[in-house]
């Protein structure tokens, strides 16, 4: 990959990350302001007045304007989740790993090069990718009659981890979204949470009695900010730890791979 295309598949990312925060924030907004604010789910019909009693929608719009910036961070999630999902899911490429390599294994077993090959070719993922570059050196190697077998064997280390370099960042990539999300979440829902108990003691500190409007207000956008900052950092992190361990699951099965190519070789040069 060349360094202009790897400039402009970086782009490409960076505009698909800022492209999908701006969506979900106004999708967020608008069902903050137009399906939550509806005054159908308030007494009275003022969304300035009190939820009725049972409308979730009401309560939840009564959280105020940090309600959207945390929806907007839950619908960010959900887009990166499935973002992940289609990348991981066409790295995987065909079929199960496990029985990929224990073909390519086999192929090797029986100098079957060729073969091989044609299989990484059908598997089409990136293990088969990184694989398919160290069987084309494994045999470009086996025919040269000028270099050393040490030399050979460096060459073909080289060959796999070069591969292995262009495919595990794109296993990675927009990952940092999720610890990000994990802690911002919970950072936000703390904001609101600040805010909507200063309102209640503010409705508290009134001469005379509290309005108990505004308390409840005060406390409703305290709690709601809470479930909402802790539910998006709770996902995120959910989220974080299943995509790490299936990225080291595929990081794995490119090692053992790897190392099974490099020591086949190993064993042929002495033969």
């Amino acid at each position: 990959m060349s360094k202009k295309s790897s400039s402009l598949k970086d782009a490409l990312q960076s505009l698909f990350a800022t492209g999908a925060i701006v969506i979900a924030f106004i999708v967020a907004y608008y069902l903050f302001s137009q399906v939550m604010g509806n005054p159908v789910n308030f007494q009275g019909g003022n969304p300035k007045g009190q939820a009725i009693q049972g409308n979730y929608l009401g309560i939840v719009y009564k959280g105020g304007f940090i309600v959207p910036i945390l929806m907007t961070c839950v619908l960010t999630l959900f887009i990166f989740f499935v973002e992940r999902l289609v990348t991981l899911r066409k790295a995987q490429g065909k079929g199960r790993l496990n029985v990929f390599v224990a073909e390519i294994q086999s192929f090797l077993a029986q100098d079957k090069i060729e073969d091989a090959v044609e299989a990484c070719d059908k598997q089409k993922g990136s293990l088969a990718n990184v694989v398919k570059a160290g069987l084309l050196r494994y045999r470009d190697l086996e025919n040269d009659k000028d270099l050393e077998k040490d030399q050979k064997i460096t060459s073909m280390k080289q060959a796999l981890e070069e591969a292995s370099a262009l495919e595990l960042p794109m296993l990675s990539k927009n990952m940092v979204m999720f610890s990000t999300l994990a802690s911002i979440s919970v950072l936000i829902g703390l904001i609101g949470t600040v805010l909507g108990m200063i309102r209640a003691f503010a409705a508290l500190a009134q001469s005379g009695a509290a309005d108990s409007l505004q308390l409840a207000t005060g406390i409703s956008e305290a709690l709601i900010n809470t479930a909402f900052g802790i539910t998006g950092s709770t996902l995120s992190i959910i989220s974080y730890n299943y995509f790490s361990s299936k990225i080291d699951g595929y990081t794995f099965k490119i090692d053992e791979a790897g190392f099974s190519l490099t020591q086949t070789f190993a064993a042929s040069i002495r033969k």
